[in-house]
């Protein structure tokens, strides 16, 4: 499972003045991704063995969250990513899962759904998902641009916000750093016109840190890579 942590990290909203932002540990209150896991993991086993609730009583406890430093906004620690798992046909039968996925999100105060035009038929499935169940409002929905050139990348993105039946993409990410130069100026553009709330940039490999990071402190003055 993809954490918005994990999406946002290696993004221009991770930093504040020059350093990566970490969140103030808290009480013993708040429910961590840990805690979350082994909750979910205890209330499955639970359903099989008839154990009483209160050995998941970590489950009822309020989700922790970390602060977007750019805007003071609030996000639960756990989210949900897209890549294969919703990459799937329109049948009831293969769809049936992933709502029940996004209702379990929701359910416990989970709000981001990471996605990509690399991730095959997801972005749509994801979308058609939130229009059933009328749970947009509860989504943190964040994708990325994936191609070389403004107008492919304005296409893509534009094709992105069709298929999540969204006007208004909360995160917007230049996936893998392809073509960063063209799609940020584009994406700044997109957040002073209301279009997205959130940009960054984005990468997988650890060869790839030093330019992203670069990139995020605004020194990249080297052309990237191909890829």
């Amino acid at each position: 499972m993809r954490t918005p942590a994990d999406a946002l990290q290696n993004s221009l909203l991770g930093q504040r003045n020059g350093r990566t932002f970490r969140p103030r540990s808290g009480c013993a209150g708040p429910l961590t991704r840990a805690g979350f896991l082994a909750a979910t993991i205890g209330a499955l086993a639970g359903l099989v063995t008839g154990w009483p609730k209160s050995i998941v009583h970590a489950a009822d406890r309020p989700m922790q969250k970390r602060t977007i430093p750019s805007s003071g906004e609030a996000l639960p620690v756990v989210g949900c990513g897209t890549w294969q798992t919703f990459d799937v046909g329109p049948s009831p039968h293969e769809r049936a899962p992933l709502a029940e996925v996004l209702h379990t999100l929701f359910a416990g105060h989970g709000s981001l759904i990471d996605s990509s035009p690399m991730y095959g038929r997801a972005e749509g499935v994801v979308g058609d998902l939130i229009a059933a169940d009328s749970s947009r409002d509860k989504a943190f929905l964040a994708t990325k641009v994936w191609t070389r050139g403004r107008a492919e990348g304005i296409a893509q993105m534009e094709r992105s916000m069709a298929l999540l039946k969204s006007d208004l993409i909360d995160l917007m990410q230049v996936h893998n750093l392809l073509d960063w130069r063209t799609h940020l100026a584009t994406l700044r553009d997109w957040k002073a016109q209301g279009r997205i709330r959130y940009l960054g940039v984005t990468h997988y490999t650890s060869s790839a840190y030093a330019e992203l990071e670069a990139v995020m402190r605004g020194r990249a003055g080297t052309p990237c890579r191909p890829r």
